[in-house]
């Protein structure tokens, strides 16, 4: 007998919901109470209720089969198998080596690989210039061990706000020439902090998005939820294209990289940021990857180019030139206490512990003056010389004017395999698959440093040169007779290493 309530409605409803409602409402129901026979002790309840593997014999096949459905959980352990399964299959499944870098003076930039601790050579570490094992940031991260222990004891809000914190971020106020900064636990969350307040809270704000830029951005302008424009790579005249069809006095944030991580390309600073306030957008520069790498005091690119000024929101690492994590913005006051004030990624954050606040504060200082001027110009030989031996050898390399050495391989299981000869031969670097880089873009990204030497640089070449052979991978000669094919260019191969600093940075 059809029931009037259940049969009113949703199908699917009531298979998912229908023995809760049976059960409170159950009593009620006449039918249910005097023309069933129920099995168990409670009379007054459906028989279908009792027990969910209790099946009444008369009842029609497709009802005992909801039921049965029903009754059976969700397989997770099988969808997650799936998921993890498809990874494999194409190759972009992510495996972690076990490398333990060594900081002791001699071993730079040598590490541990594997459970039998075999010393390898790190090619693939964004510690660019050794900063980590630097004895002045390790004394200054211990002593402030000692002093105040090695956690922070929750957010700054909660815990208290250091004056180490307070210290660290006047300094990097300092370094990029703005009157205030906000560090943040990675640059990741600045990003993501920073932007999806921003856009959100700025009415009607609409954001113009670099096509290269970092997921973190990516995810700060998705989360953010405000209307977006994605302009060509490094292209301000798309820029400019998508500016120009905006409605005036709407707010709107330009956000792009100086230094792309993958490609090594350095973007047109200037012409992005003059088209930008050309149409009253505030513009936001990542400078991950050029942070303590360029520039007099080590600030970016920004600074190199003597246009600080330009930039109204930057952001940094201090993870990897630094040598230790965290993030941070710097811009006008205002504008970075209102993200410290209303971003959920900062108010809530744990804040950073003692040692990496001294020891980030003691690497910015320490590569702001001499030192930090002499580790840049070994760092740019050092990427010179790669850069050429590479191309004397015939290897393939991607077009980079920076410290990124990018060797295309394409398919993630032709450069998965290459990384893995390169393992055997003492040389770590990993393979660059999707989804950092597009399908079809795979690629080792090499990125040299002052510590590594010419003697490093040719055993890595040959070792690469041996890594293609052995998996069956051909590669061009673009070097015959002194002459690159690319650029008709002549170069002196044979050049001793203190030569290199002499000549502008070569890509093919």
């Amino acid at each position: 007998m059809p029931c009037p309530f259940m049969g009113s409605l949703n199908q699917a409803f009531v298979r998912n919901y229908g023995s809760v409602l049976m059960k409170q409402y159950g009593n009620f129901c006449p039918i249910i109470s005097r023309n069933f026979r129920t099995l168990g002790q409670d009379e007054t309840k459906c028989p279908f209720i009792q027990n969910t593997n209790t099946i009444v014999a008369d009842a029609p096949k497709e009802m005992t089969e909801d039921i049965v459905e029903s009754a059976r959980p969700y397989s997770y352990d099988k969808f997650f198998n799936e998921q993890i399964s498809a990874k494999k299959r194409d190759y972009s499944y992510r495996v972690f080596r076990k490398v333990s870098r060594l900081a002791a003076d001699g071993m730079y930039p040598q590490a541990l690989e594997g459970l039998d601790n075999r010393r390898v050579t790190v090619w693939c570490a964004n510690d660019y210039l050794g900063a980590s094992r630097h004895p002045t940031v390790q004394d200054a991260a211990i002593s402030s061990i000692k002093s105040y222990g090695t956690g922070a004891g929750g957010t700054r809000n909660i815990a208290g706000n250091s004056q180490m914190t307070e210290k660290l971020e006047l300094e990097i106020a300092k370094l990029h020439k703005k009157p205030a900064a906000l560090i943040f636990s990675s640059c990741f969350v600045a990003n993501d902090a920073t932007l999806s307040t921003l856009a959100k809270i700025l009415p009607g704000c609409v954001v113009y998005s670099d096509a290269g830029n970092h997921a973190s951005m990516i995810q700060g302008i998705r989360n953010s939820r405000a209307p977006k424009h994605i302009f060509r790579h490094n292209d301000p005249n798309h820029l400019k294209e998508l500016l120009s069809k905006s409605p005036e006095g709407v707010p709107k944030l330009v956000v792009f990289e100086t230094v792309h991580s993958m490609s090594g390309a350095i973007c047109p600073l200037e012409e992005m940021c003059q088209v930008a306030h050309e149409y009253g957008a505030l513009t936001f520069v990542d400078e991950v990857h050029a942070v303590g790498l360029y520039g007099k005091h080590g600030a970016g690119i920004g600074e190199e180019r003597g246009i600080e000024h330009m930039i109204d929101i930057v952001s940094g690492t201090l993870g990897k030139a630094y040598g230790n994590v965290g993030g941070y913005i710097a811009g006008s006051s205002l504008l970075v206490d209102t993200v410290r004030s209303l971003a959920p990624g900062f108010i809530f954050t744990t804040a950073l512990p003692p040692p990496v606040l001294a020891g980030s504060l003691a690497a910015i200082r320490l590569l702001a003056g001499e030192e930090g001027r002499s580790l840049r110009a070994k760092h740019q030989a050092i990427v010179r010389y790669l850069k050429l031996s590479l191309l004397v050898a015939g290897l393939p390399q991607m077009p980079s004017v920076s410290h990124i050495v990018p060797v295309p391989i394409t398919g993630a299981d032709k450069v998965a395999l290459v990384a893995e000869s390169l393992m055997k031969r003492g040389h770590y670097v990993q393979a660059i698959n999707y989804p950092t880089v597009a399908r079809g873009a795979e690629r080792l990204r090499f990125a040299p440093g002052p510590y590594h030497t010419p003697e490093m640089i040719d055993s890595l070449v040959t070792a690469l040169i041996e890594s293609f052979h052995e998996n069956n991978i051909s590669f061009n000669q673009f070097l015959v007779n002194g002459t690159c094919r690319e650029c008709s260019m002549e170069y002196k191969v044979d050049m001793p290493y203190e030569e290199t600093f002499k000549y502008p940075m070569i890509a093919t």
